[in-house]
């Protein structure tokens, strides 16, 4: 079962180690990588949140997917969560870890979601607007495509939601027919 505090805690303690350490950037790649690894691999998961494979088994394996990918550093600290039996948490805790990061360093999440695939120079014309428009200096874009949305983009930053996509148009027409079309009425 999730537990956002937990997550919270270890990854507010990895991140002032990896401070003092001067190895931020190295654990946060790390971090990114597990991320990665647990949202694509759900076998992984199952792993981590088994209460029958032994804390041992667990420990190889999770060494043997991990090896020469991240550093000494974080791997000490996976070590210390199969020991405290939070492997369970590893998901979640390097989601926290990459939030508590951007807020570090002022980096700012845009979701950008797009009908079809879009050019690297329109990604940029939009991360670009959306620093002069924000105010914000580091804008980190996370673009995906939908095709459902017709056409058009939705996209989302600092709990800003612009949607222009034709689905959302084709959904207010409906919605404006079936609520004020003053002609339904009398067709019926």
């Amino acid at each position: 079962m999730p537990n956002p505090r937990l997550a919270a805690r270890y990854a507010k303690s990895l991140i002032d180690l990896s401070v003092e350490r001067n190895q931020l950037e190295d654990v946060y790649t790390d971090m990114q990588f597990l991320n990665q690894l647990t949202r694509l691999s759900p076998d992984f998961v199952n792993l981590l949140r088994s209460p029958i494979v032994n804390a041992d088994k667990k420990q190889a394996i999770i060494d043997a997917v991990t090896k020469d990918k991240i550093s000494p550093l974080t791997a000490a600290f996976i070590k210390l969560l199969v020991l405290k039996g939070r492997e369970s948490d590893t998901p979640e805790i390097s989601t926290t870890f990459i939030e508590q990061y951007n807020s570090i360093k002022n980096i700012h999440k845009v979701k950008l979601t797009t009908a079809t695939a879009i050019s690297d120079d329109l990604k940029n014309a939009i991360v670009s607007k959306v620093k002069n428009e924000a105010h914000l200096e580091n804008v980190e874009l996370d673009a995906s495509i939908n095709d459902k949305l017709i056409g058009g983009f939705v996209l989302e930053f600092n709990n800003n939601l612009v949607d222009v996509s034709v689905l959302r148009d084709l959904k207010d027409i409906s919605k404006q027919f079936k609520e004020r079309n003053v002609f339904v009425q009398n067709i019926r």
